[in-house]
């Protein structure tokens, strides 16, 4: 199992993420990391800077996006490697999306409140870097304010609680994901449109975390697929050992590429996530494999040989 490949991280320009792509750069560097992707949510903008820094160290570096996107009506996550990311379609979706999150952040924020946990806005509005919020922001500024002590609904994510490991990100899924108590609905596009957008500017589609949003599930994993995709993120940080061995499985029954992402944010939104911690069996492979579907669809990829990244 080799380390040096991750194709999932965020910076400042996602709503949760804590460093610039400069600094996230620089960390992978520092990390072993040699080839990267930086995937910011529903957000381009960072990967000009990523990509110049990137360059400087010597990484090998693939433009990237995170979707926000609906199969069947349940929300997923759409990683696309490869991009275009200047065309105006993106920038559209990036505008579109940052619009929506800053009208919600407060509808949020109150939605909290009702449930009974006690979050002061401001102290949520501090912690963002780029004028809008997400779930974990409410989870660090409520697991920090002293009216909630004896909350017992917060009790699973302090120290040595069952929801502890990453108590800011499981927060957000137990109380503000679909489905939850504290869901604020935004209005995404199809899973079928956020393949076709990645695809048609140039990039690999690929299925992001999918035992986060699923668990093991093969019959909607196989409508996924039949959708058009180029991948499935296996190896990730929130998959265990007999899940990325499912989705890796999947992935080989259907010709896809198993893909490796840590989906880092930065220490203060996920503590216990770390670059250059996570493997593959056969990262080689992967990365040869994205480039070829980027390259045949006039996308964007870093032109090393295999001898490079060894």
């Amino acid at each position: 199992m080799e380390t040096w490949l991750d194709l999932h991280m965020h910076s400042s320009y996602s709503m949760d993420g804590q460093y610039t792509p400069t600094e996230i750069v620089a960390q992978c560097a520092a990390a072993g990391v040699q080839a990267m992707a930086l995937s910011d949510h529903d957000a381009v903008a960072g990967n000009a800077e990523a990509g110049r820094a990137a360059a400087r160290l010597g990484l090998s570096y693939f433009p990237a996006i995170e979707i926000s996107c609906t199969h069947a009506g349940k929300m997923f996550h759409l990683l696309g490697y490869g991009i275009h990311y200047d065309a105006p379609a993106f920038v559209k979706l990036e505008k579109a999306m940052q619009d929506q999150r800053k009208s919600h952040s407060e509808a949020m924020i109150e939605a909290v409140r009702r449930i009974g946990i006690a979050v002061d806005s401001d102290k949520v509005w501090a912690l963002s870097v780029n004028g809008s919020i997400g779930s974990v922001l409410i989870a660090r500024a409520a697991l920090a304010d002293p009216r909630n002590d004896e909350n017992e609904l917060l009790a699973p994510y302090r120290p040595g609680g069952a929801r502890s490991d990453t108590p800011y990100v499981n927060f957000g899924w137990d109380f503000c994901a679909q489905g939850k108590p504290c869901n604020v609905p935004m209005e995404v596009i199809t899973f079928e449109e956020a393949v076709a957008l990645i695809q048609e500017h140039g990039g690999a589609a690929v299925l992001a975390h999918p035992g986060a949003n699923m668990g093991q599930d093969r019959e909607r994993t196989e409508a996924i697929i039949a959708t058009g995709i180029d991948g499935i993120e296996a190896y990730c940080s929130y998959h265990d050992s007999e899940t990325a061995a499912f989705y890796a499985g999947m992935a080989a029954q259907y010709g896809l590429i198993a893909t490796l992402g840590s989906d880092y944010h930065g220490h203060r939104t996920k503590p216990n996530i770390d670059l250059g911690r996570y493997s593959h069996p056969r990262p080689q492979d992967v990365y040869d494999r994205l480039c070829a579907v980027i390259s045949g669809r006039g996308g964007i990829y870093p032109k090393r040989e295999r001898s490079d990244l060894r």
